[in-house]
């Protein structure tokens, strides 16, 4: 499809003998023409960036946005504007596909410039790639959906169905090797595929009364490299925390791994040293705690997790985390043995439970630490 793309860029070059670059409307960056003049002014700051980074400032967005591109059926001439790093004049061929604008292609302007008939043949091939960026598009949506099946069919003919639908969606690649990556929480409409890194599929999925979440299917060279699910949830995670899950073949098993990608994420929230991307394997206790963890807190426990507690239970957790070592406790919080001794008797006030007790220490190890799923 990249292919398709430059090659439409290229015959737009052609057709006006200037370099040409294409950017879907968010403007990011998908193909660009070459360039081989000695005009400095020709790469001013706004196209280098757009042609190093893939794409554009929301200032420069709102700027050129300010010309009605997004609403023209037809070229616009956009004026120099050296303060603003624009030291050329641009000529924007609005990209759309049944009246629905989906990107732009961009080019210098200079006199005499381009004639209304090859204007016009520009323009047609905007349309193409109009309708090119119009199937991608559909086909980015249909995959969300048969993959968001998939992860919530749960067993029996459902999900084989799903599964089925999704292989056929994906084509060969659908028996290699994935995983599954979670941005938890999520607000929006889930990305794009071509803007997430080695995605194979992406799809907005419903975390009950904590909101939604993103799931993304990413596509792995070997199991031992989990790098191209670290570069997608990079590319993500300025939401919120991601999980990774581990690696599986095929399609069948997928529902498991977002079940894995998810409890990491939410270990990641809850533990921040294990994120801000947390693969499964490393998340230790929360993968026994998230198939305990009931959304109910003990009653035992419940006191305890007021906020007017918050400080009693931290010093319970960091207790118990060091094994119950008084002297590693009291180093840790800052605070003097007879604080910690102190603090703790509170504790087992609130609780009733004994910290001499290996279950109730046990217990109450768990609840803290399921508190914070």
């Amino acid at each position: 499809m990249k292919g398709d793309y430059q090659e439409l860029v290229d015959e737009i070059s052609a057709l006006l003998g200037a370099p040409a670059t294409l950017e879907n409307r968010d403007f990011g960056l998908i193909a660009f023409g070459a360039h081989d003049s000695d005009d400095d002014t020709a790469m001013d700051p706004v196209r280098t960036r757009s042609i190093l980074t893939r794409k554009s400032t929301p200032a420069v967005r709102a700027w050129f946005e300010g010309f009605g591109i997004t609403r023209a059926t037809g070229p616009v001439r956009i004026p120099a504007a050296p303060d603003a790093g624009v030291f050329r004049d641009r000529l924007c061929l609005p990209v759309r596909h049944r009246g629905v604008v989906l990107g732009y292609v961009w080019l210098l302007d200079a006199e005499p410039g381009p004639t209304p008939a090859q204007l016009t043949a520009a323009m047609d091939v905007a349309t193409r790639i109009g309708g090119l960026l119009a199937d991608e598009e559909r086909a980015d949506a249909d995959l969300s959906r048969e993959f968001a099946a998939v992860l919530t069919a749960g067993r029996g003919w459902q999900s084989d169905m799903a599964v089925a639908a999704l292989r056929v969606a994906l084509g060969p690649s659908a028996d290699g090797l994935h995983t599954v990556a979670c941005v938890t929480p999520w607000q929006g409409e889930a990305p794009s595929i071509r803007s997430v890194p080695g995605a194979a599929a992406v799809a907005v999925l419903p975390e009950g009364e904590s909101g939604e979440s993103l799931a993304v299917l990413v596509r792995l060279r070997t199991a031992e490299d989990l790098s191209p699910a670290h570069t997608a949830a990079d590319r993500l995670r300025a939401a919120a925390p991601a999980g990774i899950a581990s690696p599986r073949r095929g399609l069948t098993e997928l529902p498991a791994a977002w079940r894995e990608a998810n409890t990491a994420a939410r270990a990641a929230t809850a533990q921040p040293k294990l994120g801000p991307v947390a693969e499964w394997a490393g998340i230790g206790p929360y993968r026994l705690l998230a198939a305990l963890y009931h959304p109910e807190i003990d009653p035992v426990v419940a006191p305890l997790l007021a906020p007017a507690h918050a400080e009693l239970a931290r010093t319970a957790e960091v207790f118990l985390d060091n094994a119950g070592q008084a002297g590693r406790t009291a180093a840790a919080l800052g605070i003097h043995r007879q604080t910690l001794y102190y603090r703790l008797s509170r504790v087992e006030q609130l609780t009733g439970l004994d910290l001499d007790d290996g279950e109730d220490r046990l217990l109450l190890h768990m609840s803290l630490k399921s508190a914070r799923l």
